[in-house]
């Protein structure tokens, strides 16, 4: 295998996925694909081991999930360069993973070239985000515009995101390594901003902003 400069970690729960972005980058001169995981658990455990320059990684995954991943890498690494490459093109989730320390956002829709081009700037230090999501940051930060769940802190969102796709307050817990009485503060604390009265509500608004599928 040719001394290639770009280390990076393919970071993604369908196998298939995985394939396909290794496949793509191994026909570059200047990126190496070297480690794969399935999870953020298992993102976060394998990066001290394999040390990629780069890791692209998706946020909706089974487990802690790729948000939680994030934030879990940068508190052991806080240099560490993290690309998110998702499904979802609503930019709450750009935002999200942007306040959590993310180098990048490009959506799975975007052409292999963009992901290639990505991984380089984000190596050399730059933010690199899909210009269509770039423009639309940019219109809502002008507009002044917010919808609710911008209110939810960072623990409250990814809580709410558990809770919306049906997840228990024990296993948010267990997952988020925080204790039931804890999820339950958020979980009120959520309610009360979104004006919700249960779980089925929290998971409406979660469709009707796009984070998650009907």
């Amino acid at each position: 295998m040719p001394d290639r400069s770009i280390r990076v970690m393919l970071v993604d729960d369908h196998a298939v996925v995985r394939m396909g972005f290794r496949l793509l980058l191994q026909g570059t001169t200047d990126i190496q694909v070297a480690a794969e995981a399935e999870s953020g658990e298992d993102a976060v455990r394998m990066f001290a081991e394999v040390q990629p320059q780069v890791v692209v990684m998706d946020i909706s995954m089974p487990g802690i999930g790729g948000l939680e991943a994030i934030g879990r890498i940068l508190a052991r690494e806080p240099a560490a360069r993290i690309l998110v490459l998702s499904a979802h093109e609503d930019i709450m989730h750009a935002r999200r993973v942007l306040k959590a320390g993310a180098a990048g956002y490009l959506t799975k829709r975007s052409a292999a070239e963009e992901l290639i081009q990505a991984i380089r700037q984000v190596h050399q230090g730059k933010t690199y985000l899909e210009p269509s999501i770039a423009q639309q940051l940019a219109v809502q930060q002008l507009s002044g515009v917010k919808t609710p769940v911008d209110m939810l802190s960072e623990k409250e969102f990814k809580v709410f995101l558990a809770l919306a796709k049906g997840q228990s307050v024990v296993d948010i817990a267990q997952v988020l390594s925080l204790s039931p009485r804890t999820v339950g503060t958020h979980l009120y604390n959520i309610k009360q901003k979104l004006g919700a009265a249960n779980s089925a509500e929290l998971a409406i608004m979660a469709i009707r902003a796009g984070l998650i599928e009907p």
